[in-house]
């Protein structure tokens, strides 16, 4: 089929060539036959999007049978084709509960910012659908390679965040409807100075507004307020300037701290009663705050106890979830050292899969968990497929006593242990 298109191209450039220009000379006819050529590598050439390079040199963990050498260099051809995408199954598309879950299950981390998006989206209005009104979307905000830079600053990963949270609020701003989504920063200062360096008003997009979750008084026009960084330090809540933005269905929460988390909590003891016209209550979206970070200081000094979990954050459903951790292990040959890493993902309504990164630019599924696994339990799942695959001693090799060094008493922080006060929604 390429021929004959080809060879019509041809003789229609042949065609009009003359035609144009009158005459039909060498110089007529090396120009033709370079249009031609052109034409062909056109048509010849495929296209796909994130493709592989078809020659790599690349370090990966060995996925074959068991050897002696721990990581391998493998310079290999791959043989691209054109892949088309295939939707995801959905309820308006036919799809029941259980094929949607099923895809949910198998689901691969996306592989671009604009796949992240769609699919963070996706499975945030699934869970609205079926009731969940507090929910977390979490991922790393920039490519690993920027987040390892030296000059990549706090107040730059902030940037980013707002970003995509701006992005994420489009797509579930409905365009002449009354209620509209509000993006949140912790107080009014750190709005105005992000709306300044970014270059945007309050309305960024149509139904979106950027916020914060503390308000001044009508006519305090102080740019700082003391007693807010007071109250903030104690870790007690915001003394009263939490506001609810009016005719909103979506807040999303941004680059909060531990110390202003129970702002949140105000703000939802405030909403959680609402309801619009369709009989649907306000969503609070936990937009990358690390809330596994932030548990770790509950409880410290001028932080929130630690019933604040077993109270409110036990509450909140990952609904899009992507961590990624790196370890190293020693081992008695060479390369004596073994870096390997993985992550823990989740698009709601699937369960949290173990993945194992290959070096190769792509992880493997482990195995997949209904309840989340606590970190110290994700780094045994790696670190058992790594003895699958004879990259490490297996534990009767290595001895009971020595595996008891490496890992300790205690694998679980206490947020991740059994609490009877807390709920499971963070963890399911």
């Amino acid at each position: 089929a390429t021929a004959i298109i080809q060879t019509k191209q041809l003789r229609i450039i042949m065609a009009i060539f003359p035609a144009a220009t009158g005459r039909t000379n060498a110089n007529s006819k090396r120009s033709i036959t370079a249009a031609a050529t052109v034409l062909s590598l056109a048509l010849s050439t495929s296209v796909q999007g994130f493709a592989p390079p078809s020659t790599s040199s690349i370090t990966a963990i060995s996925t074959g049978t068991a050897s002696n050498s721990a990581v391998s260099t493998v310079g290999a051809r791959h043989h691209t084709s054109l892949c088309m995408n295939i939707p995801t199954p959905t309820t308006e598309g036919g799809a029941t509960p259980e094929e949607i879950k099923s895809a949910a299950d198998s689901a691969a981390p996306p592989a671009s910012f604009y796949e992240l998006q769609r699919a963070s989206v996706r499975a945030a209005q699934m869970a609205i659908d079926d009731g969940y009104q507090l929910l977390e979307v979490e991922f790393p905000p920039l490519p690993a390679n920027v987040l390892e830079m030296d000059d990549v600053s706090a107040y730059d990963v902030a940037k980013a965040n707002v970003n995509l949270a701006l992005d994420f609020a489009k797509s579930f701003a409905t365009t002449g409807s009354s209620a509209g989504v509000s993006v949140m920063l912790p107080d009014e200062s750190e709005c105005n100075i992000m709306k300044e360096d970014m270059k945007l008003d309050e309305k960024p997009y149509p139904g979106v507004t950027l916020t914060s979750l503390r308000k001044g008084e009508e006519g305090d026009d102080r740019i700082f307020k003391p007693e807010n960084v007071l109250i903030g330090l104690m870790g007690r809540g915001s003394g009263g300037t939490v506001k609810p933005s009016p005719n909103t269905k979506m807040y999303i929460v941004v680059v909060a701290s531990a110390q202003e988390l129970p702002d949140v909590e105000e703000l939802y003891e405030q909403i959680k009663d609402e309801k619009d016209e369709d009989g649907n209550s306000p969503v609070i979206v936990f937009y990358n705050l690390k809330l596994d970070i932030l548990r770790g200081d509950l409880g410290a000094p001028a932080f929130p106890g630690k019933d604040f979990q077993d109270r409110f954050l036990s509450r909140v459903k990952p609904v899009y979830y992507l961590r990624t951790r790196q370890y190293s292990r020693s081992i008695s040959q060479p390369p004596f050292i073994v870096n390997f890493q993985g992550c823990i993902f989740r698009s709601y309504p699937g369960h949290f899969q173990t993945l194992l990164d290959t070096g190769t630019g792509r992880y493997r599924k482990v195995v997949g968990n209904d309840i989340r696994p606590a970190l110290g339990e994700f780094k045994e799942q790696l670190t058992d497929e790594l003895r699958n695959e004879g990259v490490i001693a297996k534990k009767e090799e290595e001895g009971a006593l020595f595996g008891f060094l490496r890992t300790g008493y205690k694998t679980t922080t206490w947020w991740e242990e059994e609490r009877e006060d807390a709920s499971m929604d963070w963890r399911t």
